[in-house]
């Protein structure tokens, strides 16, 4: 009689420990420095005058990156050193960030658009006289091409390549990281163990999006050109939209920290001995006889070795179409994939134009927007990781019970952001744009509207933007020349006007007709609904995150163990592709539609948007999320429809296997059994019963 065999007590520092915690660490490293670039997209976009249509296509250079060599990464990199691979991609990614900050070195002062012109006084003060009569200060003229073109090359505008540049090459070093990293891990560990090491590896990756978007309000905060320049002298504060922080920084601190995350992988073997390798062989294959209800027939290879025979990079090439084609029979693997595709172009729509929906809307800074995404959302969005791994290794959920669970934290996702559309302030009363002269409101589009008989005489520019506060009606006017002022005190941030014709033609200005530098804060109701929509946020990001870890195994547990980095590798190549790169473009378009004021460049041209329609805003923005989300659903439905149908396939078998015998010893219910199990391989849509 042979006695089983008990594992001896794992040791703390064991190698497959140490990969764990380097690929937590390198987790945690690539969503600091992925975060940090979507908490400094407004001001790249401000730095560059750009678009948002434009900033969606920089920041989807990363999923271009990830585009050009993922799938074969993930299918040769399988049979190569993973490790070195992974410590490779962390140099690259390294590299990335220091050249996406590279611009800032080649570019000269900032300089943000103004339209007063001032001198100095015996007294130290400054005289404003904005609104004046013999058209000095009317800049709306049109250069002519060659002088656009001159001032175009000397401003270094198109600078912006480096950060699309350093930005792909992120995408090129991040490819290897998660097919080959977490393969690599799952390979080596206990199988019962796999959902609780993901739940950790993807944990670290959130706590990096937290850390890397307290950073990105860090540096919004300092001025882009701090340590150049004498802040002193600087009219604009870190609330103005013409603001830009110091986004390079920022990227030369997560770029270093990438480097110090790629050493630990150079060091690790190729292989690791199987985690509890000679524990029973019931207990190391409780999910392999689940994985292989779920692995179509014909994915399957009944005569795989334990340890494969080295072969060539030929071999390995004539074998890459057949396993595609295996893997793309699998229904169960595409169906999640079409569906995780469409939720990734919400979420990516959502969490790259946050940050400036919560400024539009609720009248907060960038920085400070960033910085509550960070200490808010994030967290949240870890519990809810922690949650889902912990409810799968609790409850012992099969591929059923996860799926379930997905739709479940689906559907409570989408309530959630159902409830945001409500959660809505007025848009911020500008003169001319969102409300009239008089107070009104009456949204225009159009830029002649910011002309009134106040400002009539004025030789005003209606291209650029300059915004004072009328504290006494709590109107803000697009410039002090629109605003009709004649005068001013003070000097930098302290600015005062006065004797501002349009705000003493207001109904409530009471006889003052002074105003401050910067835009009016928004209304105190405001401020209430803001902190509903950041408790309603928190919980949005909490479900989604539960899902996260099941869907994982759905997709590990759906396909054959020897394609198992293949098919990581399409999945991470289809998610970048179609999910990652057009949702911050068409998003970014439809964004640009509701802008009100366009900013201008130093050249003339047209610069970043400096003030939205924020209810367009919100129809625009939410209204996609909706959508997609609606749409990804019906393919949760279809997904569940094909697993239950499998399983049903699967119990067949098993009755078939050990079938009831009759009271004369005679096998009963096998003609029945296989006829059904028959006619359900020739139509395996159809559900069979029996």
């Amino acid at each position: 009689m042979s006695v089983e065999k008990k594992t001896a007590r794992e040791p703390c520092c064991s190698k497959l420990k140490i990969t764990l915690a380097a690929m937590c660490f390198v987790y945690f490293a690539k969503a600091f420095q992925g975060s940090y670039m979507k908490s400094s997209i407004t001001q790249i976009e401000r730095r560059f005058d750009i678009p948002s249509s434009l900033i969606g296509f920089i920041d989807g250079s990363f999923e271009i990156g990830n585009l050009f060599v993922i799938a074969f990464v993930s299918y040769f990199g399988a049979k190569l050193h993973r490790p070195r691979l992974i410590g490779a991609g962390c140099l690259i990614m390294a590299m990335g960030s220091f050249i996406t900050a590279a611009p800032h070195f080649f570019q000269g002062l900032y300089k943000y658009e103004t339209t007063i012109s001032h001198f100095s006084a015996s007294n130290g003060t400054e005289s404003i006289l904005p609104c004046l009569t013999n058209g000095s200060l009317a800049q709306d003229e049109i250069p002519t091409v060659e002088i656009q073109a001159e001032c175009e090359k000397a401003a270094s505008s198109s600078l912006w390549l480096y950060v699309f540049l350093g930005n792909m090459l992120r995408g090129v070093g991040e490819t290897p990281v998660m097919p080959l990293g977490l393969s690599y891990l799952d390979d080596f560990s206990r199988a019962e163990n796999t959902a609780l090491y993901m739940a950790l590896i993807q944990t670290m990756g959130i706590m990096g999006p937290m850390f890397g978007f307290m950073l990105g309000s860090f540096c919004a905060k300092l001025y882009v050109d701090i340590g150049a320049v004498d802040l002193d002298t600087i009219t604009i504060n870190h609330k103005d939209s013409r603001w830009v922080g110091a986004w390079w920084l920022g990227f030369l601190f997560t770029g270093g920290v990438m480097l110090l995350a790629g050493i630990p992988f150079w060091f690790l073997p190729k292989s690791l001995p199987k985690q509890g390798e000679t524990e029973t062989v019931k207990k190391s294959n409780v999910v392999e006889g689940e994985q292989e209800r779920f692995i179509p027939d014909n994915n399957k290879h009944s005569n795989a070795p334990d340890k494969p025979a080295p072969v060539s990079m030929a071999a390995l090439a004539k074998d890459f179409l057949p396993s595609l084609k295996k893997l793309f029979s699998n229904t169960i693997y595409m169906t999640l994939i079409i569906t995780t595709i469409i939720q990734v172009n919400g979420f990516i729509g959502l969490i790259t134009f946050q940050p400036k929906y919560m400024e539009q809307t609720y009248g907060h800074s960038a920085s400070r927007a960033i910085f509550l995404i960070g200490v808010s959302n994030l967290p949240a969005l870890a519990l809810g990781i922690v949650t889902g791994g912990f409810i799968m290794k609790k409850f012992k959920l099969n591929i059923l019970g996860a799926s379930k669970f997905c739709i479940t934290a689906s559907l409570l996702t989408f309530s959630a952001l159902l409830v945001q559309y409500f959660l809505q302030c007025d848009n911020s009363q500008v003169a001319g744009l969102t409300v009239s002269y008089q107070g009104a409101p009456e949204v225009s589009y159009q830029q002649n509207t910011l002309i009134s008989q106040c400002n009539m005489a004025c030789s005003c520019s209606l291209k650029h933007w300059d915004p004072i506060c009328a504290t006494s009606n709590g109107l803000t006017y697009a410039s002090p020349c629109l605003a009709g002022c004649q005068t001013s005190t003070g000097v930098g941030k302290e600015m005062v006007f006065h004797n501002c014709t349009c705000i003493g033609d207001s109904p409530f200005s009471y006889a003052n007709m002074s105003a401050v530098l910067g835009q009016c804060p928004r209304k105190s109701d405001c401020d209430y609904m803001f902190k509903f929509y950041m408790a309603v946020t928190i919980i949005g990001s909490f479900f989604p995150a539960c899902a996260a870890t099941p869907g994982y195994i759905i997709l590990l547990r759906s396909i054959n163990p020897e394609l198992k980095s293949l098919a990581l590798g399409v999945h991470i190549l289809l998610i970048r592709t179609l999910g990652g790169i057009p949702p911050a473009i068409y998003f970014g378009a439809l964004i640009d539609r509701t802008c009100l004021k366009w900013g201008t460049k130093q050249c003339g041209g047209r610069g970043a948007c400096r003030i939205y329609d924020s209810i367009a805003f919100r129809n625009s923005y939410l209204g996609v999320i909706y959508g997609l989300f609606a749409a990804s659903f019906v393919l949760c439905g279809v997904l569940y429809n094909r697993l239950s149908h499998r399983e049903k396939k699967r119990a067949l078998k098993s009755q078939l296997k050990a079938p009831e015998q009759d009271g004369n010893g005679v096998s009963t219910g096998n003609r029945n059994v296989s006829s059904a199990i028959i006619k359900c391989d020739e139509n395996p849509d159809q559900e069979t019963t029996i």
